[in-house]
């Protein structure tokens, strides 16, 4: 029965769509609204918008109040037609219903109500935001903190920044994607700080554009926004989405680094970029479930890094082959020069002598002689078994 109603509403006939839209809203059917939620994986998002705007077309004056009915349960692709018609007919009736709801109700109940919150401004509303901001929902955490952030509201960014220094790395991870969305962009340096010091630097290079584009970041943090895109290029299609070259323009920041960049941090972070953007494209596994711009981005991207002169971009790193480089490791991957990539084995840091190491090994150039160099200053017991098995 479902699976009719369901085909009719995202079909082409206009007299089907229309009745199968004013069936779901006029018998507030959950249980067909689930089977449409259940199907968000095979529809495209041009057909998800069709059926937003369907259902949204069959809400009127007598029938608007079903919609609480379908709050149950929680879909994103379907949350602009909820939320979309709670606004549309908000009065304060309805807004001390959503206000329940955000207090009491379920999580998916919560989530459709933080966002009618973004939209509806009640003050009355900013203690349950703040309560629900960093639950361990994803959806209600974002619509939290957009509705906090456009109240502005600094007792929930001021906890969000005090997670940034949370030794756990979850909770500051929490902390990041809370104000990446918030929207405060006097937060990017505290972000960016926290990013060099965790174990998860590729999650919180992921969330930063979303607060400020990585053009604005090279503007204002040069350094560090190559810092950033270097953790972003780490992450990509495997901690984070692939769909992300598109979101962050990729193509078009490469393409600036490219042409108006010269120094040898940014030299690194395209060697890098280059290296990923090949193994992007050369493993199936990689672009297999993506969509058609997403997969053709990705070959622009690598046909446009290929271009570059990769000699001379592999003559610059050796600036950054230094102990107090951020970029070190990574230029690490890409250097040959054995008297430069030696020297760090004078290091005080022990996780960088393991990797030069493990470098000198890839040249075939790790003889008795320089890995005894090498354990010299090494107390950690687990890295002198890597380099004495290397």
């Amino acid at each position: 029965m479902y699976e009719d109603l369901i085909k009719k509403l995202t079909g082409k006939n206009k007299n089907d769509y229309e009745q199968a839209a004013c069936h779901l809203v006029n018998t507030a059917d959950v249980e067909m609204f689930k089977a449409l939620v259940e199907k968000d994986d095979f529809l495209f998002d041009f057909v998800k918008q069709n059926v937003n705007e369907r259902l949204m077309a069959a809400v009127t004056d007598e029938n608007y109040k079903n919609i609480f009915t379908l709050m149950e349960i929680y879909s994103p692709s379907y949350e602009d037609f909820i939320v979309n018609t709670l606004v549309k007919y908000a009065n304060e009736d309805l807004t001390d219903r959503m206000l329940k709801l955000l207090e009491c109700g379920s999580v998916d109940e919560k989530i459709y109500s933080a966002k009618y919150f973004s939209r509806i401004q009640d003050p009355l509303a900013i203690e349950a935001l703040r309560k629900n901001a960093f639950s361990d929902n994803e959806f209600l955490n974002i619509n939290c903190a957009l509705a906090l952030g456009l109240f502005k509201d600094k007792k929930s960014f001021d906890i969000a920044l005090e997670k940034l220094d949370n030794p756990d790395e979850f909770e500051r991870l929490s902390g990041v994607k809370f104000l990446s969305v918030y929207g405060d962009i006097s937060a990017v340096p505290a972000i960016i700080a926290a990013m060099k010091v965790s174990s998860m630097s590729e999650n919180i290079a992921g969330e930063l554009p979303f607060l400020m584009d990585l053009f604005q970041l090279l503007d204002n943090y040069y350094e560090d926004a190559l810092l950033v895109l270097n953790n972003i290029i780490n992450g990509l299609g495997e901690i984070l989405a692939l769909s992300l070259v598109l979101d962050f323009e990729l193509f078009e920041v490469f393409e600036r680094l490219i042409y108006k960049s010269e120094d040898s941090k940014a030299a690194v972070v395209l060697l890098n970029a280059q290296e990923k953007f090949n193994t992007l494209t050369e493993n199936d596994e990689y672009l297999f479930d993506e969509d058609k711009e997403t997969k053709n981005e990705v070959y622009d991207i690598k046909k446009q890094l290929c271009a570059m002169d990769t000699k001379k971009l592999k003559e610059q790193i050796y600036e950054e082959i230094k102990e107090d480089s951020l970029f070190v490791y990574t230029a690490l991957d890409f250097a040959t020069d054995l008297y430069a990539i030696r020297e760090l084995l004078k290091s005080n840091n022990q996780t960088l002598i393991l990797k030069t190491a493990e470098v000198l090994k890839k040249l075939n150039n790790l003889d008795e002689n320089t890995r005894t160099v090498a354990l010299l200053k090494v107390t950690d017991t687990n890295i002198k078994s890597i380099i004495r098995a290397l």
